[in-house]
């Protein structure tokens, strides 16, 4: 299954939104419970898309958007990829690995050669997809009861003509 990965606007918040309480709820957290921050989800054009970043998200036919990942510049050479999420119905169908591969492909194009991140261990999917895509744990932290993984992927190999 494929969606249609488009630019987030403003008039898509209500959906992302949702789309994040609804994936939280599915491995035991919610918004506001000291492991995850919220405060992005109103500025997302100003963190996100006037930040040297990227917010995408994920369509089927008919509209419904069930997919979302953002790209958060840290500093001149690293972003993090944040607020991935598909929903719980269209899991395991390949739309992680496509909104991963859109925004590595984004990060490339806006000039980042780092990717940096985080999921918890009651994450696995999303664990085991990063892992598929070349992302190494860097450390761990107990934050807000949950063990939280932090990754990175260097991006150099992935821009390099040479290597296909």
């Amino acid at each position: 299954m494929k969606a249609r990965i488009r630019r987030y606007r403003w008039s898509d918040l209500d959906s992302v939104w949702a789309l994040h309480q609804i994936c939280l709820a599915q491995v035991g957290l919610a918004p506001g419970d000291g492991v995850y921050y919220e405060d992005d989800f109103p500025r997302i054009n100003e963190i996100y898309l006037a930040g040297g970043g990227e917010f995408l998200v994920g369509e089927i036919p008919g509209g419904r958007i069930v997919t979302m990942g953002g790209l958060r510049r840290v500093d001149d050479q690293s972003a993090e990829m944040c607020r991935m999420r598909v929903h719980p119905e269209f899991q395991r169908r390949g739309l992680g690995a496509q909104m991963v591969a859109e925004l590595e492909k984004r990060a490339i194009e806006l000039g980042y050669v780092r990717l940096c991140g985080d999921t918890t261990l009651n994450q696995p999917a999303a664990m085991e997809l990063y892992r598929k895509y070349g992302w190494r744990e860097i450390r761990r932290e107990e934050r807000g009861g949950c063990i939280v993984i932090h990754g990175e992927k260097d991006l150099v190999v992935a821009m390099s003509p040479l290597i296909k």
